[in-house]
């Protein structure tokens, strides 16, 4: 990625509030410990100030988080959904519909006022890796009333439920778009495999 594309990830990363090693920011990143320096020093020209905790468990924290445009999901992107919820029958239409209904709030939910739990933080940092470099993940999940299965997913947009957190996401063994719930998801593995998505933003396996 580029270095502003990595600017931005960091800050998206730091958004959360949580407070990141310089190691860990340069894991997700995958840049040098010195790039993430140097990308903290131009945040701060930018006029976005990172507290730094020294000491062993020390390292980057923005307190006051900065509104940054969506970069998943669009009002095309909606738009597509909904065309293709009209290809859709019976329950899966139903289902979809229901998707559709939770990402139209989702797009005017501020991260301000909606804190994510410590314990959902890897998954969405996971998520969030993923649909920026466009990568499969494989998830263990757990289905209502099933036991725990493995699925390849592509996931699209991070959202917001009543209940907690969701991605919304292509699933290769349903060949559809589904909706998993972090609650649900037992263990998150990034692979090595990409997706695409088509000039009208439909989601194709690569």
């Amino acid at each position: 990625m580029g270095k502003l594309s990595n600017l931005l990830n960091m800050i998206e990363y730091l958004n959360t509030g949580r407070k990141y090693s310089i190691e860990e920011l340069s894991s997700l990143l995958e840049v040098s410990p010195r790039m993430v320096r140097f990308y903290k020093e131009e945040m701060e020209k930018a006029g976005i100030y990172v507290d730094t905790i020294h000491g062993p468990y020390g390292g980057y924290v923005l307190k006051r988080p900065v509104l940054l445009p969506d970069r998943s999901l669009s009002e095309g992107d909606l738009h597509f959904l909904e065309e293709f919820s009209n290809t859709l029958k019976g329950k899966e239409q139903e289902e979809m519909l229901l998707l559709l209904d939770k990402l139209r709030g989702s797009l005017f939910t501020s991260r301000e006022t909606i804190p994510l739990p410590d314990k959902d933080l890897p998954i969405y940092n996971a998520f969030s890796k993923a649909i920026k470099e466009k990568r499969k993940v494989e998830i263990h999940y757990l289905s209502k009333g099933k036991p725990e299965n493995v699925r390849i997913i592509h996931p699209y947009h991070i959202f917001r439920l009543e209940e907690g957190w969701a991605v919304a996401a292509y699933c290769e063994r349903k060949e559809d778009l589904r909706h998993f719930e972090f609650s649900r998801i037992t263990k998150v593995h990034l692979l090595e495999e990409f997706y695409e998505i088509n000039d009208t933003d439909q989601i194709l396996p690569h």
